[in-house]
């Protein structure tokens, strides 16, 4: 079985976001990056759970340039076979689905595994954007995922509760939070992943249908107000007045 998994950068949740360029533009300086945890923990594993059960191989792919080859490796060091990175910039999610398409049209690959969405942007739209360049099934929000022979069977999320589909290779499917246990790699993981093929191929070029206009962080948190327990009528004004939740 031939795995595509779709690996993304994220910056660490400890970073501190800041904007430049009249807020038009995300400052990278100092920040450190991360594997989007749902292409790394949910994708990514599951992918290396079903090679390592039915045999197979297990690529990354990735669209970014040559600073992203460190959170690359990342992936590598948790066990993937091999690599792939498209030689461009990540400008938004149609040009990103579409990248990685023209790359996966070609390659024969039984499965393509994203996570739902990553941390820095919360869009899941990847997924179903390469599911219909490649004309293929798609599954979204998936937290179990088993292969028999050239059938999918499948548990995702809906409202209010879980529903159970199958699909027939290849399909393209979106993972969530249940679909496999974090990794930590090993070192023996980590120097093997020094030496896996990270290839660069060229970009399609497709067109970008959205840009960034601009950013805002979010207004800081304010004050918190001790409210005596005694006193439901102060506290049912200030949610009423001042925070206008009822």
């Amino acid at each position: 079985m031939k795995i595509l998994v779709c690996i993304s950068k994220a910056p660490d949740t400890t970073s501190k976001i800041a904007f430049v360029e009249g807020n038009t533009k995300f400052d990278e300086s100092g920040v450190q990056y991360i594997v989007n945890p749902y292409d790394e923990w949910y994708a990514l594993v599951r992918g290396l759970e079903l090679k390592e059960s039915l045999g197979g191989t297990v690529t990354t792919v990735t669209v970014g340039t040559a600073s992203d080859d460190a959170t690359i490796r990342k992936a590598l060091a948790i066990g993937a076979d091999d690599a792939v990175r498209i030689d461009t910039e990540a400008k938004d999610a149609f040009q990103v689905a579409a990248e990685i398409a023209a790359y996966a049209k070609e390659q024969g690959f039984d499965l393509i595994l994203t996570g739902k969405e990553t941390i820095n942007y919360n869009g899941s739209q990847v997924g179903g954007m390469i599911a219909e360049h490649l004309d293929l099934p798609f599954v979204s929000l998936a937290t179990k995922l088993d292969v028999n022979g050239t059938t999918a069977s499948l548990e995702k999320e809906i409202v209010g509760g879980s529903q159970e589909v199958e699909a027939q290779l290849p399909v393209v499917v979106s993972c969530s939070k249940g679909m496999a246990e974090q990794r930590i790699p090993n070192m023996r993981g980590i120097m093997a992943a020094r030496t896996k093929p990270l290839n660069v191929v060229a970009a399609s070029n497709p067109e970008q249908l959205t840009g960034f206009v601009s950013y805002e962080l979010p207004a800081p948190k304010a004050a918190v107000k001790m409210i005596d327990p005694e006193n439901m009528d102060e506290l049912v004004a200030l949610l009423h007045n001042e925070a206008k939740v009822i």
